[in-house]
């Protein structure tokens, strides 16, 4: 059985704050960023020849108008300028050539088409994940920020009481010093921690494209839901929809039309076709059209050993290499989700020892801090109670962040919204 995180979100609408949403952080992520963008260029390149596929068989025309002049140089009377040597020349052609690896060229065309309308996709999901990532690790430390924050009001109020138990001359100086220390240290964690939460949002306002002062904001708090899931049973039904399987597949039936093209291309008989029409003077007007078909019967492709018969001998090599990169792809999809499922189940128990862990602190924190006001715990001791109560709350935020990324791990080797994956597999009460 596998265990997820669910972090809901309650955001403040504060008039100095901006208050941003996963879904509003994802979506200006995708359209801030430069790699998508030039993916979104091949896109609509691959898009425009794929809506203009005809020009693939589509005839080359060309007309020319020129003017010449034409005289005898040394026969005759020599070179003279007269106007019945000017000549005019008006042409027009086309000419069509198709031979039968042309479907194919346009199979290619659409396939092209369709792998770059995969790559952007898969981009999309890859630029999402890491969004969410971040999210949530900022969420994280927000969290722990709130905890020093306690902790240093704690060490705060303490320091007071020593203090006045110090001049009423209950306690001496080393339990006021040690009381000091202790806010002092506090007061340091927080500052730390505050300051590499600032950067760490600084830079995720970047991968929004977002000023680092824009006062962006982000809260939460988590939930648990149990997910109840079989790695094999989720191989059997995703493994086909990965991105990279698909793309292997569609690298596949590439080189298979790449390999029947060059086949066609460079043993077929090629069919050619022309027309021409000419005119050589207005004054009497002359002109001619004529037209050819030819029909070009390839010899040196068939022959073992030569460059043409090689080309089509490499097509073949990368057509096996192209099956086995899948097979390798698809057994390493395997293992990863198999490793990603069995990690789940280990780091729930990681959860819950956590969260015994959190509540033994507390109730030991609780009994110390009795002791140190019935005099019979030093502050040294109070001190190092506390802090074990705020290491336990930080590492059940870490082990609860850890097992949220490999959920979205998980989610992405199926390729499955991790949105999905929670209501596919959730099982409440848990």
């Amino acid at each position: 059985m596998f265990f997820l995180i669910l972090i809901s979100f309650s955001l403040p609408v504060c008039a100095q704050t901006l208050v941003l949403s996963l879904d509003d952080a994802v979506k200006r992520a995708i359209e801030y960023n430069l790699n998508l963008q030039k993916q979104q260029i091949d896109i609509s390149s691959s898009a425009e020849s794929e809506k203009y596929i005809w020009g693939e068989i589509f005839p080359a025309i060309s007309a020319g108008v020129s003017l010449g002049y034409g005289n005898p140089l040394f026969s005759g009377e020599g070179f003279s300028f007269n106007k019945d040597g000017i000549e005019y020349r008006t042409s027009f052609s086309i000419s069509l050539g198709f031979n039968a690896g042309v479907p194919y060229a346009m199979k290619s065309i659409r396939l092209a088409h369709q792998g770059n309308i995969l790559k952007y996709e898969d981009a999309v999901n890859q630029l999402s994940i890491q969004i969410t990532k971040s999210f949530f690790a900022l969420v994280a430390e927000k969290n722990n920020l709130l905890l020093l924050e306690e902790i240093f009001n704690l060490a705060q109020r303490q320091y007071s009481r020593s203090e006045i138990s110090f001049r009423n001359g209950l306690v001496g100086e080393i339990p006021l010093m040690q009381s000091r220390l202790a806010l002092e240290n506090a007061r340091y964690n927080l500052s730390a921690a505050r300051t590499a939460h600032a950067n760490n949002l600084s830079e995720f306002s970047a991968m929004l494209g977002m000023p680092a002062d824009s006062g962006m904001s982000l809260s939460g708090e988590t939930n648990i839901v149990k997910i109840d899931a079989d790695a094999e049973s989720l191989i059997k039904e995703h493994l086909t929809s990965r991105p990279d399987i698909v793309r292997s597949k569609q690298e596949i039936e590439r080189l298979k039309i790449a390999r029947t093209q060059s086949v066609l291309q460079n043993r077929a008989p090629q069919l050619n076709l022309s027309l021409d029409w000419r005119s050589t003077d207005f004054d009497p007007f002359t002109d001619r059209l004529s037209g050819t078909a030819s029909v070009n019967i390839p010899i040196d492709p068939w022959i073992p050993g030569t460059v043409k018969s090689q080309g089509i001998s490499k097509a073949k090599d990368a057509l096996e290499k192209a099956r086995i990169d899948l097979s390798i792809t698809e057994e390493a999809a395997k293992t990863q989700i198999r490793s990603l499922s069995s990690l789940l189940r280990g780091s729930w128990d990681s959860i819950l020892i956590a969260r015994l862990s959190l509540e033994t602190a507390r109730r030991s924190y609780q009994l110390t801090e009795q002791g140190f006001q019935n005099g019979t715990v030093e502050a040294l001791a109070l001190e190092d109670v506390r802090n074990n109560m705020a290491n336990a709350r930080y590492r059940l935020l870490q082990t609860e962040l850890s097992y949220f990324n490999m959920i979205l791990d998980l989610s992405a080797a199926l390729n499955i919204n991790w949105k999905n994956f929670i209501e596919n597999f959730g099982v409440t009460g848990e």
